[in-house]
């Protein structure tokens, strides 16, 4: 198996013996990135300098002292949302396009702080606004199962790059879906957790009340490593939870005995693709096999959720968008010939079509008149959501259903139709209104060879059994392993 193969698991041991270096690791990553990058183009830009110097004190401190940090010389890609010190976020935006923060994100801290290697910034939909990726202001990412489809977005860098080993882990950003749909496109794992588990901190705001930071990974147990090092209260995030921090580790068993999982009625209707019905519906029967048990529930204001995301984060997006106006950082017009000038060129230029539609979609919903009959509505159809997952969860320990209704569709196929393209998110969004924990774990594949994910929903704040359920079905599958055959690339190597 080549070294970009592996696990963060698999290159810990490794590490550890002394059977590879981080510096040959990276080196083995990079090599495969400019093999194959100008085909998926999974990043805005690449740290090569600062990665190889984080690989060689990484080998030092293992070497010398025998540092056991969890993720000591470990390459990670991060999304371009998340400030990194000295790097340039770019938010996949034009108004953003020369900034370069002064300060680490807090979850930058606690992957600094454990020994992680950054590779580089991963390609997105523009603030984050999107679903497959081709919002970027920096161009398409192609899914690495078939070039000609999306990845999902908006992490379809961070998806992308996974798929094709052009890193080990990486970190994504998810406020209606956006870890889990790129995550299912791309046949990777990504999980999004409670909101306010993991500080937003560093986060590039897009919807305040439900962005939430989160791993994507090659394997479940990476994603239990990751949640173990990027978790926990931060004072530098009022939202962030002061709960007990569990070792997520203690939950990789293959173990569903008892579990109870509860079936949505609303997640299984028409306009869901068959194959991808057919792939989950064979992954819960699979789990039923394994000691589970499962019967049918209702989400009643399902229904509801795309209208009530799109008010209240187009709201929240105009609010936060404003600080783009051309005086304090990033993007300024150079026609500018009075200052109110300024900030409407500035904007104009600087954000793309579909920034500029929620905004202004936002900023009507907030105006007077307007605000009662729109926000204050969402608000409380948020409420009921919240609830609906209160009382099931009374009654079932997980939800399984679909990430997204279909496969992958082709690149452009939906990027001139808003509203089809918002209802890729249709089964992704209920989570983030509700603040609850869920995952997306590879589950199938469709006919024409593209995956399917298994999307598992759970308590607020548990965590542990959704990453139980998911490492027991990864357990007993191989989807997980698969590997896009498809990629113009030369082999790098055997280890």
């Amino acid at each position: 198996m080549n070294l970009y193969q592996l696990t963060i698991y698999q290159l810990q041991k490794m590490l550890r013996s002394g059977e590879v270096t981080s510096v040959e690791v990276t080196k083995a990553i990079y090599k495969r990135i400019n093999e194959i990058e100008k085909d998926i183009h999974a990043y805005i830009s690449l740290t090569n300098e600062m990665a190889l110097e984080q690989a060689e004190e990484a080998d030092k401190r293992i070497k010398k002292r025998g540092d056991t940090l969890p993720l000591l010389g470990i390459p990670l890609a991060i999304k371009d949302v998340i400030c990194i010190k000295g790097v340039k976020t770019t938010c996949g935006s034009k108004i953003l396009s020369n900034f370069i923060p002064p300060y680490d994100a807090t979850v930058i801290k606690r992957l600094r702080a454990n020994g992680a290697i950054f590779l580089g910034k991963t390609n997105m939909d523009e603030f984050a606004m999107g679903s497959s990726t081709e919002t970027s202001y920096f161009g398409i990412t192609q899914n690495p199962w078939g070039l000609e489809h999306v990845p999902g977005g908006s992490s379809g860098g961070s998806a992308a790059a996974l798929a094709a080993d052009e890193c080990i882990g990486a970190l994504g950003s998810d406020t209606g879906g956006s870890i889990r749909q790129p995550a299912s496109y791309c046949g990777v794992v990504g999980m999004k957790p409670t909101y306010g588990r993991v500080s937003r901190f560093g986060l590039v705001a897009f919807a305040s009340s439900l962005d939430q930071i989160g791993p994507m990974t090659k394997d479940v147990t990476d994603t239990a490593i990751l949640m173990n090092v990027i978790s926990g209260k931060d004072p530098l995030d009022s939202t962030s939870l002061d709960v007990n921090l569990p070792d997520f580790t203690t939950a990789l068993r293959n173990d569903v005995k008892g579990l109870r999982i509860g079936i949505p009625m609303e997640y299984f209707v028409e306009g869901v693709d068959h194959e991808v019905e057919c792939s989950v519906r064979e992954g819960i029967r699979l789990l039923e096999r394994l000691g589970a048990s499962s019967h049918e529930v209702s989400l009643p204001h399902t229904d509801y959720a795309i209208s009530t995301y799109y008010i209240l984060a187009s709201a929240e997006a105009s609010s936060n968008l404003a600080r783009y106006d051309g005086v304090k950082y990033g993007y300024r017009t150079d026609d500018s010939k009075d200052i109110m000038y300024m900030y409407k060129m500035t904007r104009e230029e600087g954000f793309g079509a579909e920034v500029k539609r929620r905004i202004m979609l936002g900023t009507y919903v907030l105006s007077s008149g307007y605000y009662d009959a729109y926000y204050l509505k969402a608000q409380k159809v948020r409420t009921l959501i919240k609830k609906d997952f209160d009382k099931v969860f009374k009654e079932c320990d997980v939800l399984i259903v679909p990430n997204a209704p279909t496969p992958p569709f082709k690149i452009g196929e939906k990027i001139d139709n808003p509203l089809q393209m918002y209802l890729s998110d249709i089964f992704t969004i209920p989570a983030n209104l509700g603040g609850i924990p869920a995952i997306s774990i590879p589950c199938g594949f469709s006919k024409d060879g593209l995956p399917v994910g298994m999307q598992i929903m759970g308590r607020h704040l548990d965590e542990e059994t959704i990453i139980r359920t998911a490492y027991t079905f990864e357990q007993n599958t191989d989807y997980h392993l698969q590997k896009p055959k498809n990629l113009s690339c030369k082999d790098l190597g055997e280890i």
